[in-house]
């Protein structure tokens, strides 16, 4: 049986694993293989920031070959403070060492360059007693400082997420790729080698597989296939991934397979098990599943539909093994409670469900098996994989890295968080729609959900419905009043410039963002511009759209990215920079009083959206309780007391009754008449969470109306449903 390395090439995350690998791992395993993975990314990112790593780069930097920015000789020249606190910072933002916060946070500690030029407001952002996220903060400029010398003076390739990203970026033809590659190898270059000849020498690998997630990780990718062929070409790589699945649908490029032998498509389980059945001569070549390899000087496509791709139930669980979880940085790059998320705090990688369940949206890769096809896991089986992972990882903070997390799947992720009682901090991806609905919030609020990231796109109801995006402005404003209301902080994917959106719908569209953030519907924001891909409804049938596609790439590698040309709308490049410094401000909570044309340096029209239209769309309620009558009732606190109260009061002569409610931090008291006491006492277990069949509002009414001569609807419009209600009934 093949023994198999799984690699994750620089640079994905600084803070937490890429979860390809572990994913895979977990599958393989309970195949039977023996698999080992490694981080290359971290890996290499402990090797630079170390004194020994800086003192080969300042060596180097001194000497360099090229003009040289004054921010690098600023740098050089403060090379002494760099070699003094890089092992001490590096201890910091990896939790080793939490007491240097103050000491990092004191001016003449940490050297500072262009990167500490204009720093926010520290005490605003941070206050009196922020001291270990302020310190982490002037760390992470710290880092970035020496990113840009890394840059200036080593290798233009570098970035800490983006390495060599041009290269991998929309490149039609091969060819610069292959001469970057044949190019004597820069400190970053060797300094990979040496990681990936060490795992080498160590495990002895048959299989390596490598996931190339991102256009920055190709170069890094082939530069490690380059030395495999090199050093030991009885060695068999295996390349997939996010870029791969986009950008190499196409692939007919043979000098690619100078690095790799097997290219694969969509999730990786099932082609990974055909070439190791293949490599073991269990099988043909016709028997493989999407994967392109190279006959003669020809790529060739091979792919044998009678296999099944796995259910998410049948995948396993990811193994976190091996890595260095240890060894990831916190780091925080902007003073925003809801971006940090991003980039500080090592979390765990799980998918509720794969694939999108609305999958219809114009722009995006709809046709692409990681959108269209979707399947939930069985509630059971992911919650078992939570736990899991909190053993294995000892960490209980989970992304779920869904394309759009469906709300009745969060539902039944969160019923059973409670029901187990199990206590993580979560987040993830979702369309802000009518079903996350006040309760429905405040039950994932419950149960550990923290954020919740998702498209406001163009801010717009003719464009939202022109991208076919099933929500309205309205739609969105209450889910993310419902999220908001709830605690769970809100991240809003904003885009400009689709195909005939005019310059006063990018205007209007800054003007809602203005209002969703004075409103505090969201908490974090960002623009994208709008590109047309291969694999989009905008890319195959740009007609509709009122916009034409340029000629198609002609090259033989990576083809997704599409020109469009929009001939009714307008050039937004001229936005761009006004759009994002106004989101900015807008997240540090600054300039939401301000009109939206005072982002521009160039005239541009006033608004022509109401400016309490946000206000408005919120101030619509919910349907009332009496229509939601197959809603179960759930109550997440704890069950109540029945109280007769003090032999003074009315409760002692049997007229009333209290029920006391004890919270995590305050108890209340809710009185009522001893009959109406008597039986919401008797009903409260049949609310909470660890009940597997949970009483439905029409059940209630069924039992209330064989108890009282009253109509039930009265009782909805009680004070005591009302408060019960406030303090954490839920209709779900």
């Amino acid at each position: 049986m093949h023994k198999i390395l799984l690699i994750t090439p620089p640079f994905t995350q600084l803070n937490t694993p890429y979860p390809a690998s572990p994913y895979l791992k977990g599958f393989l395993r309970s195949r039977g293989y023996e698999v080992f993975q490694a981080d290359l990314g971290i890996e290499l990112i402990n090797r630079i920031f170390s004194r020994a790593g800086f003192q080969e780069l300042f060596a180097l930097a001194k000497n360099a070959d090229r003009k040289i920015s004054p921010n690098s000789l600023r740098i050089i020249s403060n090379e002494q403070n760099y070699l003094r606190t890089v092992d001490r910072v590096m201890d910091f933002l990896q939790y080793r060492d939490t007491t240097l916060a103050r000491l990092l946070c004191s001016e003449p500690f940490l050297p500072r360059a262009s990167r500490f030029g204009q720093l926010p407001d520290l005490e605003w952002s941070f206050g009196s007693i922020g001291v270990n996220d302020r310190a982490r903060f002037l760390a992470t400029r710290y880092v970035e400082d020496i990113g840009d010398l890394i840059k200036d003076a080593i290798t233009p390739y570098f970035g800490f997420s983006r390495y060599a990203e041009k290269l991998g970026m929309s490149a039609h033809s091969f060819a610069p790729i292959d001469d970057a590659l044949r190019r004597p190898d820069t400190i970053i270059d060797a300094w990979l080698i040496e990681l990936l000849e060490r795992h080498l020498e160590q495990q002895r690998p048959d299989v390596v597989g490598m996931t190339i997630p991102f256009p920055g990780n190709l170069y890094a990718a082939l530069k490690c296939g380059q030395f495999v062929k090199r050093a030991a070409p009885r060695i068999k790589i295996v390349a997939g991934g996010g870029f791969v699945n986009t950008e190499l649908r196409e692939l007919s490029e043979p000098a690619v397979f100078n690095f790799v032998d097997f290219i694969t498509l969509d999730d990786g389980e099932l082609p990974f098990l055909g070439i190791l059945n293949f490599l073991h001569g269990n099988a043909d070549m016709g028997a493989l599943s999407r994967t392109f390899i190279r006959t003669g000087d020809e790529v060739v496509y091979h792919h044998d539909d009678r296999g099944k791709d796995l259910s998410p139930s049948e995948t396993g669980c990811p193994d976190y093994s091996d890595l260095p979880l240890d060894r990831y940085l916190s780091l925080i790059e902007i003073a925003n409670p809801m971006h940090r998320l991003w980039s500080d705090g090592l979390w765990n990688k799980l998918t509720v469900a794969h694939g999108c369940y609305w999958h219809r949206c114009s722009f995006c890769d709809t046709a692409l098996d990681y959108i269209k096809r979707c399947e939930s896991t069985p509630t059971p089986v992911l919650v078992d994989r939570i736990e899991q992972v909190m053993a294995q990882t000892g960490q209980s903070g989970f992304h779920f890295v869904d394309e759009a997390a469906p709300p009745a799947a969060l539902k039944g992720l969160a019923l059973e968080l409670l029901r187990r009682q199990i206590s993580i901090s979560w987040w993830t991806n979702v369309r802000f729609e009518s079903a996350f609905t006040e309760d429905l919030c405040r039950l994932l609020a419950a149960s550990g959900c923290i954020a919740a990231t998702g498209g406001l796109e163009a801010a717009s109801d003719r464009l939202l419905k022109l991208m076919n995006k099933g929500v309205t402005i309205r739609q969105a404003a209450r889910a993310c009043r419902n999220f908001s209301d709830a605690g769970i902080m809100v991240h809003a994917y904003l885009m400009y410039g689709f195909p005939t959106q005019t310059v006063q719908e990018t205007i209007d569209a800054l003007e809602i963002v203005r209002q969703f953030f004075s409103e505090g519907l969201v908490q974090s924001a960002f623009w994208h511009s709008f590109t047309a891909t291969v694999h989009s409804d905008v890319g195959n049938e740009p007609e509709r759209y009122h916009c034409t596609i340029a000629a198609r790439p002609a090259g033989r590698f990576a083809r997704n990215d599409l020109i469009h040309e929009d001939p009714t709308g307008c050039d937004h490049r001229s936005f761009a920079q006004g759009l994002n410094k106004a989101v900015y401000n807008y997240m540090h909570g600054i300039g939401t009083d301000l009109a939206v044309r005072s982002w521009f340096d160039f005239r541009v029209p006033g608004i022509s959206v109401k400016k309490d239209y946000v206000e408005r769309a919120i101030r619509e309620g919910p349907a009332a309780d009496d229509d939601r009558s197959r809603s179960s009732l759930l109550w997440i606190g704890n069950q109540p007391r029945l109280m007769h109260g003090d032999p003074a009061t009315q409760a002692a002569r049997g007229k009333k009754v209290r029920l006391v409610f004890q919270g995590r931090a305050e108890s209340f008291a809710l009185t009522t008449s001893r009959e109406v006491g008597d039986w919401l006492h008797d009903a409260f277990p049949r609310f909470a969470a660890q009940n597997s069949a949970l009483l439905t509002l029409e059940e209630l009414q069924q039992d209330y109306e064989k108890r009282f001569s009253s109509p039930f609807r009265s009782f909805l419009r009680s004070r005591e449903w009302k408060t019960l209600r406030e303090k954490g009934l839920l209709l779900i």
